[in-house]
């Protein structure tokens, strides 16, 4: 890698081009990209590098940065990669050889490249941001996380569902006591079936319904409680998707007892499918209950108190709070949400850590850094071993808060 000087403006490197850095088709601008332009207009942007491995992801990332452009204003410029139409799946590479400091990179690939390509933005000492889950086990998080540490550089996984106010506000209450110690979770959590038989299609064989939505909630009953996971159990159901020839779970339910700091222990259940009805009035139906001895939390995060319905698109309800664009003329845009939040958070970090206002450390038990990512794969890989083994409770081990293995 470069190095320049160093100045308060952030240089980027986005490595992905699919449907959450910049939406498909009609669908939407995605989420990476609207959060770099509210980036963009505190004045600390630097120069914007792409990368992507064919030509066809490249001209659909590059066909909404246009459409950005006319609707904020302003332009941005990217660098694109590769910069041929030849595929080329290290073309990620190129640009992290070519990208000046200061940097940092978000890793927006599918959940079997994470390990390999955040491995190689680590090692190339840039500050790095992957997208959950961080890999499917949990020797491949240890590997990510000594590299980390010996490179010194600022590592994070992307739950933003930890900025929503409806997360923020159970973890209050159940930190306050006001509900008492938790006895059960239950959590439901789905999407559409476009998104493993169109969206996912490519890499749909490479994760499951689990990996990829049911962890975002195993890290908020662990954001918000601090427990640590003491066994496991999972089973599934194989129906819809391998009638379309998809070998993938329909539906996955997840039982976990959990410890808390405390000693007190609780359960969750985790109820996760994506085959919703394409008509389903939103993309993800999700809501949380929590019961405690004291009483109880109860959030319906799908219904945010918005219903539209027209003509064309039926009934919609949509969420305000995690992306959502503002404003309809020229220059007057901007995009909102939680989702947007955690992106600009990840930022504003980095940029302190650059300027020395913050160091690296400071931030281990505030944000969802790569170590705090060791439960949420605990979970992740006891499900992968319980759902094959016909719902065989998986037991883990802990010693002094840190995991030692799987019984």
């Amino acid at each position: 890698m470069k190095a320049v000087d160093n100045d308060l403006s952030m240089n980027i490197l986005v490595i992905g081009t699919g449907m959450y850095v910049c939406g498909r088709g009609a669908d939407g601008h995605g989420t990476i990209l609207p959060a770099i332009y509210e980036w963009a207009r505190c004045g600390r942007l630097g120069d914007i590098y792409i990368a992507g491995t064919h030509a066809e992801g490249i001209a659909e990332v590059s066909r909404k940065v246009e459409e950005l452009n006319s609707l904020f204003g302003f332009d941005i410029v990217p660098r694109y990669f590769p910069e041929s139409d030849t595929y080329n799946p290290d073309a990620y590479k190129v640009a992290m050889c070519e990208i000046t400091k200061p940097a940092c990179v978000i890793v927006v690939v599918p959940d079997h490249l994470h390990r390999d390509i955040a491995g190689d933005t680590v090692a190339n000492n840039i500050h790095t941001l992957v997208v959950k889950p961080l890999a499917p086990t949990v020797k491949d998080v240890v590997e990510l996380i000594e590299l980390q540490e010996r490179c010194g550089v600022y590592c994070a996984v992307e739950f933003h569902k930890r900025l929503d106010r409806s997360n923020l506000k159970l973890r209050d209450t159940i930190v306050s006591g006001k509900i008492g110690d938790p006895l059960y979770f239950i959590v439901e959590y789905s999407q559409r079936k476009s998104i493993p038989e169109e969206k996912f299609k490519s890499w749909v064989d490479d994760t499951n319904i689990f990996q990829y939505l049911g962890i975002h909630y195993v890290d908020i009953i662990y954001f918000v409680t601090g427990a640590i996971p003491r066994r496991v159990m999972a089973i599934g159901q194989k129906n819809y998707l391998s009638s379309r020839g998809i070998d993938n779970y329909d539906s996955i339910q997840v039982v976990v007892e959990w410890e808390m700091p405390s000693g007190a222990l609780f359960s969750s259940v985790i109820l996760t499918n994506w085959i919703d009805p394409e008509s389903s009035s939103a993309m993800s139906n999700q809501r949380i209950k929590v019961i405690g001895t004291k009483g109880r939390y109860e959030a319906d995060q799908k219904r945010r108190g918005i219903c539209i319905t027209s003509d064309e698109e039926g009934v919609e309800e949509p969420n305000p709070d995690f992306c959502s664009m503002y404003g309809s003329q020229k220059g007057d845009i901007s995009f909102q949400g939680y989702g947007i939040d955690s992106i600009t958070r990840f930022l504003k970090d980095v940029t302190k850590i650059e300027s020395g206002e913050l160091k690296v450390e400071e931030l281990d038990s505030r944000r969802p850094t790569f170590k705090e990512s060791i439960v949420p794969t605990v979970i992740i890989e006891a499900v992968n071993r319980s759902i094959v083994e016909n719902g065989r409770w998986i037991n883990t081990m802990f010693e002094d808060g840190r995991f030692s293995g799987y019984e």
